[in-house]
């Protein structure tokens, strides 16, 4: 069809290859209109559009979706409470939270990815918006494809427990990964930096809430004597919550960014939803310099507005971790750190929930290392205590 030909290959092309997609949302205007976006893709389908959650239980052995778009609030059976009892009678279903920007749906979304949950996407406030109802839109596609392809990818009964939960897949597949592809293996690997590194920045997108926490929990002896800013996409009130959990898994001061505030060793810095962070020179020292500027890559904040501002401040003494997420944000600033004499790590295939961002800065040959997410915290220590292999 003509229209297939004016967009990109989809991974996914035959009419029994579609990607089955179940909405379900008590707004019969939402219903609709993500129906028609799913509707318009060549490599993806309706299976089915409900009003509530306990319609999606009782329907998902008939159904049979590849994925699910499930709203929070809905009459009989919300979204948080359907989750567990989907998973249960379908445990590969791969399931995108979707809510509106309040506190407590961000809780509630946090809550959703530790029983299961693939990933969240938030509402406009109003569908009449059209910047909101595009973002929403372009999103909400990408994470469907992306995650709908990487679910069918790993269904084999070899890769079955990366579909547990999110917090037991963490810990079930880290200590025995599932083979990378032998490409992945091929990747040039550039030699770390003689530099002794003063600051960790990190990047992450799509799956990198629960890659944050479990890499914050094992990095404690660099958060102590170096400071740590993170850029993760997200919209605000998100990126609230999310500072407030790293706090927790790190035992560390863990905050949203505040513009004009000194960088200072011992603490996490993480750049607030809606906002890019980068980092200026003050006097000897480095001060956080927020701007509400465009998307970069599609996002806002990016991972490379960061990146790229600190080299300003630490030179070649930058280390800069990749973690799991869509597209190629973090790869450019990445190329800039390595020529100005600092050092990329990105997570692997096999621990991503998207191998988008760091497959980026992989391909590109400019990482040190490939990691494992389990390995990578070690590294990091090592890295930081003066070890440079």
């Amino acid at each position: 069809m003509s229209v297939a030909l004016t967009k990109s290959p989809p991974p996914i092309s035959t009419r029994q290859d579609k990607l089955r997609v179940m909405v379900v949302d008590d707004s019969v205007v939402i219903r609709g209109m993500i129906s028609r976006w799913i509707g318009a893709e060549p490599d993806m389908e309706v299976s089915a559009s409900l009003r509530t959650g306990l319609d999606a239980v009782n329907q998902i052995e008939r159904i049979k979706p590849d994925v699910a778009v499930l709203d929070i609030e809905m009459p009989e059976l919300d979204g948080i409470s359907a989750l567990p009892q989907l998973l249960a009678k379908k445990r590969d279903l791969v399931i995108i939270m979707a809510s509106t920007l309040t506190r407590r749906n961000a809780e509630i979304s946090f809550k959703a990815l530790s029983l299961g949950a693939s990933d969240y996407i938030p509402k406009p406030e109003s569908t009449r918006e059209a910047s909101a109802a595009e973002t929403f839109h372009h999103d909400l596609i990408q994470k469907i494809r992306h995650l709908g392809a990487r679910a069918r990818r790993r269904a084999s009964p070899a890769a079955s427990p990366a579909l547990a939960p999110a917090p037991d897949r963490i810990r079930e597949v880290l200590p025995h990964p599932v083979a990378a592809p032998a490409p992945q293996l091929q990747l040039a690997r550039r030699s770390f930096s003689m530099l002794a590194p003063r600051v960790l920045l990190i990047g992450s997108s799509t799956g990198g809430p629960q890659a944050l926490m479990a890499l914050v929990a094992d990095i404690g002896p660099v958060i102590d004597r170096f400071p740590v800013l993170i850029t993760q996409h997200m919209p605000p009130t998100f990126t609230t919550i999310l500072a407030e959990h790293l706090a927790r898994a790190s035992r560390r001061p863990a905050h949203e960014a505040v513009d004009g505030e000194m960088v200072k060793p011992g603490r996490i810095y993480l750049a607030p939803g809606g906002r890019h962070m980068r980092v200026v020179r003050h006097g000897v020292d480095a001060a956080i310099a927020l701007d509400d500027g465009p998307p970069v890559n599609f996002c806002k904040p990016a991972v490379d507005p960061l990146f790229n501002s600190a080299i300003d401040v630490w030179q070649g003494s930058i280390m800069s971790v990749i973690l799991t997420g869509m597209g190629s944000d973090g790869m450019r600033g990445g190329k800039e750190i390595v020529a100005a004499g600092g050092s990329v790590i990105a997570q692997d295939e096999a621990t991503s929930v998207v191998w988008g961002m760091p497959g980026a800065a992989a391909n590109a040959g400019i990482c040190a290392a490939v990691l494992p997410l389990n390995q990578i915290a070690p590294k990091l220590v090592r890295l930081f205590s003066g070890d440079r292999s």
